[in-house]
């Protein structure tokens, strides 16, 4: 155990995170950048006396639990939390849930996307980046919750608006199947964590379609090569279907093009200019 660089990288970590990133008030009396060692500790489920002395270099060997909480306190990435165990001389397990981290090459990949839709899916199917297209094409992801940000939740569980399952895409069983498949391996992956936990037992209590599909324990999925989305603005959208696999991460870029000179493509191209706007609303 290091406990001078351990002590150095606590600080440094707990100095970078603001209040609000952590849903607290920032307040107008704090002397020092970042959060107070009380709150990273109220956070991390310790006392604030042996976060301190972890601080002070002069804390006792701290467990996995105790690391857990910190790393999910002072939101580490996942190198940082192999770092934190190495730092602390506890050999890191395995990752407590799916990354939601996204590589800022990756987001830039995005945005050098002009006229094809993409985005970035979590283990579990969390929208976790997008670029304009795929905000018009699908929905405005910035406007909704985290929660609601879920694409296997919103086959499963709604809402359908209009009547239309999942952007009006024409092989919504399709999806259902393969999500269902996606995330039963993932729950394999991260059996501890109570996100994936949770969600699982939501969908199957919620809908007689996933809990039928989850019990048939089926994990080979099958990728449709294109779909079609009947957009409420452009019409009919026909996109080849193509996804990038991100190992190290766990995530997914999926990428949506139209064949060049089609009328799928002249309907992107449309969407990449209107965006998000509901021009059949009246202003």
């Amino acid at each position: 155990m290091d406990r001078r660089e351990l002590a150095a990288f606590l600080r440094s970590r707990r100095e970078r995170i603001a209040p609000a990133d952590v849903g607290l008030p920032a307040g107008t009396r704090r002397r020092t950048p970042g959060l107070r060692r009380e709150e990273v500790a109220q956070l991390a489920f310790i006392s604030t006396e042996y976060y301190s002395r972890l601080e002070q270099a002069r804390a006792p060997h701290p467990s996995r639990e105790v690391l857990a909480g910190l790393a999910r306190a002072l939101r580490l990435t996942d190198a940082e939390r192999i770092h934190l165990h190495h730092l602390a001389g506890v050999p890191p397990g395995p990752p407590p849930g799916p990354s939601r981290e996204v590589r800022p090459s990756i987001v830039h990949l995005l945005r050098r996307l002009p006229y094809a839709a993409a985005f970035v899916l979590s283990a579990t199917y969390e929208v976790i980046a997008w670029n304009d297209l795929a905000a018009a094409l699908m929905e405005d992801f910035s406007a909704l919750s985290r929660r609601d940000r879920n694409i296997v939740r919103r086959v499963f569980l709604g809402p359908r608006p209009e009547g239309q399952r999942l952007y009006g895409v024409t092989d919504p069983e399709e999806f259902a199947q393969t999500s269902a498949e996606v995330l039963r391996a993932a729950a394999a992956r991260y059996p501890d964590d109570p996100e994936v936990t949770g969600l699982v037992a939501e969908l199957r209590s919620g809908s007689e379609e996933f809990a039928r599909l989850w019990d048939s324990h089926e994990v080979a999925a099958q990728r449709p090569l294109c779909k079609t989305f009947h957009h409420p603005l452009v019409g009919p959208v026909t996109v080849a279907f193509d996804v990038l696999d991100i190992a190290d991460r766990d995530q997914r870029v999926v990428i949506y093009t139209a064949d060049p000179g089609s009328p799928s493509e002249e309907a992107l191209r449309l969407l990449s200019v209107v965006g998000t706007q509901r021009m059949d609303v009246p202003g």
